[in-house]
């Protein structure tokens, strides 16, 4: 069952297994607030009417009210499965709390066994618990709510937890802590000035930390409030502790005996105060609760490891919680910085802290052994049978960990270290916990606590920027807000302005040579010299992740030795895993700041030509890569390219890398996007029109146009800057590839004679055959056929030439549905054949593919339809092995058209349908118009209406598309083949007229 925790104290929040539930509008949240104040208690609609809109509610106000309940019904149901929660019951609803929580009730509850222990005697115990209650307020109870009894209710936990911190002060005073509590009271009397009990016990606190004339002075304040805001004089308990401080009345002084655990001389409270700007973190906050599930229980010692990069908030977590569970630990909590990664000190030896715990858990030193394993033994049998919180921050290693863990089961340890420490792992029951960065809207709110909320709320779209910029990694957004705290003349614009300047932005965010800069410089500094190399090269390419295959290249190693030295800096938190499934090699990734820090280093340590060297290597890797994967799937239709590098793999990795070729590009899209675009950057104009040229399978199959037309445009660019005349025209042709696939042909026109141009000129035989067959494509589709047999004639003249024999299966292929197209059913049938044997032997995948299909379009025109399915077939099945969508939408609208000519309408429309859905998904208008054009007619025999609409819609497109032939005659063919079925539809003469009405 799914845990519900409803907090009110502070603005509404509601969590499901410690994840917030996304509410609705304000009047949802109005809502469910007077559900939640009057827990287990009927709510009528007329009070829920009132707390919404007050006095002048709308005439639908009761409708409204069951819209809003209807769905937080709904929020509940989807978020933890249950239905019950809110209760219609007359004349309103109830809330059924049930099983779940509400954190009100979790303060009373505390505050009930805090009172009992403190009659019972056991003033430190109690003194916890109200620490562990008061700690639940998040701000002011109810933040952001309104209405008559939430107003009342607000004020009533406002004036309670007033009440908890007087009451909590003076069990405090009774344990002698007066002076810590003195700036906590100051606060609160300046905050709460006619509160006469927070007074007194200011004055008491004052006068035995031996500062008696202030606790005179915070009376005579007192008084003077009084008598001019209210007319009266002090309470008889303030002007008698007066009269005592006056006197130096003995009775003022601590007892005797300090009221502590007689077995435990002192009770260790040795926490830092929790980071003032704590934001989020809810899921790692619920995964440390689980440490305490089986408190009581017989169950090993609790161990939590906090482990993330530098900046990230372990720190922060861990004693945020442990200030939160401080109370389930009634024996103290030790707490120790062991300066792991600590850039002006060594870190701490275990025998050094032994000492400090031991003298904190009362020991007196005389009587502290010297050896650290005696030291160790004294410590775990002073903690047995204790319930004691130990917080080991920053830690290094296992070695200066393991003698400060406790032996019995009661205790709880946190340990954070930048190292997943895996020794741990084997000897106790660690619960690991990997600290990532902030989410954006927690990002957001920590800018805003540290730079004030209304700062932040001026400009979202600037504080979601500044967020970005900081990588949302919490140290650098305190970094951040806190420059704005301290430059109110800036606007968050203006800091983004200067964040976004990459080699300016470890500068901002890295004060007085600290911050940010300085924790990650700890994790480099202890870098064997080998890892160190690698990260400052893998910092000076900017995909967004890369394979183990990128770093071997880089480090010019082998790639076993590569990959280690990578898992080294995952293991130091420089690197992060992007992915990785079970047999998939996984991939990795920089932080955007652990990505400019490490390009600095390698500025600073690496010689110019080391560095360009490092993108050199890469960009062949990719490129010596990306040539054997085209190579598998296309031949070799760019034989001309020259220039491309061995790849410097063994050819045992390349195998296990190019498994399937078409798999690896899916996987390198986004790494090949950005070299694409380095190389541009760089002046690499070969590398990048190169890169870009053989990547094309990927972006045609998959459907990645449009990031590929920016991507080749770069490139393009790129090669008119170096003069490049191949470049120029391949990227050209490129373009006008994009072009066709997104059905703008006149575009696709253009850019592709521009680039036979510059072919012709240069004498580039194959690059001219392939771009005439994309213009045999053009030209085929706006209805020219007699240029598109032109086109496509030469172009096959030209693969001949150069006795390119797979292209001259695609340039057979072309031919054949030109040919089918004019009507010349036997010359298709005999070109596809050719094409086909001309693609097995060569083994052409997908011209194979394409070719069949054209095949079986012929046969299907031919009327021998169980032939033709036969090969839709066995198209569909290597297409879908290759995971080539465009192929698959276009076999099945084939196939759903030969059901459909065989009498099959229910599997044709079924078959149809999924044509037009991939069609719509790849954005493929003309594939979707034929589709819905073969759908309409289906409907139009079935008699259902809309028929007409999808025919009309699917000429239209057409005639947007520039190919209105290819839809007059697609429609005049499916509106024949409608009169050969009962029941019969329109002619075909009342069709064109239905089509032409607009």
């Amino acid at each position: 069952m799914h845990r519900i925790d409803f907090r009110l104290l502070g603005p509404l929040d509601v969590r499901v297994d410690g994840e917030p539930v996304r509410l609705g509008g304000g009047r949802q949240r109005t809502v469910l607030t007077m559900l939640l104040i009057a827990l287990n208690r009927v709510v009528s609609v007329d009070a829920l009417i009132e707390a919404v809109w007050g006095e002048e509610p709308p005439a639908t106000a009761r409708n409204q009210i069951a819209i809003c309940v209807t769905a937080l019904r709904k929020t509940f149901r989807t978020s933890a499965g249950v239905d019950d929660l809110i209760v219609t019951s007359h004349p309103g609803y109830i809330l059924d709390l049930g099983e779940h929580r509400i954190d009100i009730h979790e303060v009373e509850t505390r505050v009930r066994k805090a009172r009992e222990l403190a009659r019972a005697g056991d003033t430190v115990q109690a003194c916890a618990l109200f620490t562990e209650a008061l700690s639940l307020w998040r701000g002011s109870a109810l933040d952001g709510a309104a209405g008559g009894p939430i107003d009342h209710e607000a004020s009533r936990l406002a004036e309670f937890r007033l009440e908890l911190r007087e009451e909590q002060a003076g069990l405090q005073l009774q344990l002698g802590q007066h002076r810590s509590l003195i700036s906590d009271l100051a606060a609160l009397v300046r905050e709460h000035p006619l509160r006469e009990q927070a007074r007194a016990h200011l004055m008491l606190a004052q006068y035995r930390s031996g500062r008696r004339a202030e606790a005179l002075e915070i009376f005579r304040e007192g008084r003077q409030v009084l008598v001019e805001e209210l007319g009266i004089e002090p309470g008889a308990e303030l002007q008698e502790l007066h009269e005592l401080i006056l006197r130096d009345d003995p009775e003022l002084t601590l007892p005797p005996e300090p009221q502590v655990a007689p077995e435990l001389r002192t009770v260790p409270a040795q926490l830092p105060s929790s980071a003032a700007a704590f934001t989020g973190r809810s899921r790692e906050l619920a995964l440390l609760d689980r440490l305490l599930d089986g408190e009581g229980q017989e169950s090993p010692l609790a161990v939590a490891a906090v482990s993330g990069i530098a900046g990230v908030g372990k720190s922060a977590l861990t004693v945020h919680w442990a200030h939160q569970v401080a109370g389930r630990f009634p024996d103290g909590q030790l707490f120790a910085d062991l300066r792991g990664y600590d850039e002006s000190d060594s870190p701490q030896a275990p025998t050094a802290v032994l000492d400090r715990f031991l003298r904190a858990l009362g020991v007196p030193g005389p009587q502290i052994p010297g050896d650290q394993h005696e030291r160790a033994a004294l410590y775990r049998s002073i903690l047995d049978g204790k319930r004691i919180l130990v917080v080991l921050d920053n830690a290094r290693s296992f070695a200066q960990i393991r003698p400060l863990l406790p032996g019995g089961r009661h205790c709880c340890v946190l340990i954070t270290s930048r190292d997943a420490i895996d020794d741990l792992t084997g000897d106790y029951d660690v619960h690991r916990i990997e600290l990532n960065v902030l989410g954006q809207a927690e990002a957001t709110a920590m800018l805003g606590a540290v730079a004030g909320p209304e700062r932040i709320a001026t400009d979202p779209e600037a504080a979601a920027r500044l967020g970005t910029l900081c990588d949302r990694l919490p140290l650098a957004l305190r970094i951040a807000g806190a420059r704005l705290a301290a430059k109110p003349h800036w606007s968050v614009r203006h800091l983004v302005r200067r964040l976004e300047d990459q080699r300016r932005r470890l500068d901002e965010l890295s004060p007085n040579e600290g911050g940010v800069r300085a924790g990650f410089r700890l994790s480099y500094r202890d870098l064997p010299p080998a890892a160190a190399r690698m990260y400052r090269r893998l910092g000076l390419l900017t995909m967004p992740d890369f394979a183990a295959w990128v770093g071997a290249a880089v480090l010019d190693t082998d790639p076993i030795e590569a990959e280690d030295l990578i898992e080294e800096l995952v293991d130091a938190q420089l690197l992060e895993v992007a992915s990785g499934r079970p047999g998939e090699p996984p991939r990795y990734r920089f932080q955007a700041l652990l990505r400019l820090f490490a390009w600095e280093c390698a500025q600073e340590e690496d010689t110019p030509e080391e560095r360009e060297g490092v993108l050199d290597r890469a960009l062949d890797g990719w490129l010596s890569l990306c040539w054997v994967a085209y190579q598998r799937l296309y031949g070799a239709e760019f034989a001309s390219l020259d220039g491309i590098p061995e790849p410097n793999l063994p050819q045992s990795l390349v195998e296990e890398l190019l498994t399937d070729p078409m798999e690896w590009m899916e996987a390198e899209h986004s790494a090949l996007v950005d070299a694409v675009r380095q190389a541009a950057e760089t002046g690499r104009a070969a590398h990048a029109w190169k890169l870009a040229l053989l990547s094309n399978p990927l972006q045609e199959s998959r459907n990645y146009l449009e990031e590929w037309e920016i991507c080749s445009e770069r490139a393009l660019a790129a090669a008119q800057r170096c003069f490049d005349r191949q470049g120029e025209a391949s990227m050209q042709r490129l373009l006008g590839g994009v072009a066709l696939h997104t059905q703008r042909y006149e575009i696709a026109e253009g850019r592709l004679r521009a680039a036979l141009r510059i072919f012709d000129e240069i004498g580039d035989v194959a690059g001219a055959a392939l771009t005439r067959r994309m213009l045999t494509h053009n030209a085929r589709v706006r209805g020219d056929l007699d240029q598109a047999l032109r086109d496509g004639e030469a172009s096959l003249l030209g693969f001949r030439e150069i006795g390119d024999a797979r292209g001259e299966s695609h340039g057979l292929g072309a031919l054949a549905q030109i040919e089918l197209e004019r009507g010349n059913l036997e010359r298709s049938l005999r070109l596809s054949t050719e094409a086909i044997a001309l693609s097995r032997a060569t083994g052409l995948v997908r011209g194979l593919a394409q070719s069949i299909l054209r095949l079986a379009e012929a046969l299907m025109r031919h009327g021998r339809l169980d032939e033709a399915a036969s090969e839709c077939d066995e198209a569909l099945r290597i297409v879908r092995e290759h995971g080539d969508r465009t192929g698959e939408a276009h076999i099945l609208r084939l196939a759903g058209e030969i059901l459909w000519r065989q009498g099959n309408l229910s599997e044709a429309e079924v078959t149809l349908q999924q044509a037009f859905t991939i069609a719509d998904d790849i954005n493929d208008h003309l594939l979707r118009a034929r589709a819905e054009a073969n759908l309409g007619c289906l409907d139009l025999l079935a008699g259902r209406d809309g028929a007409v609409g999808r025919l009309r819609r699917a000429r239209n497109t057409f005639a947007e598309y520039g190919a209105r032939p290819q839809g007059e005659r697609i429609t005049l063919v499916m509106a024949s083949l409608t009169a050969e079925h009962p029941p019969y539809g329109p002619s075909p003469e009342e069709l064109r007229q239905l089509l032409s009405a607009h």
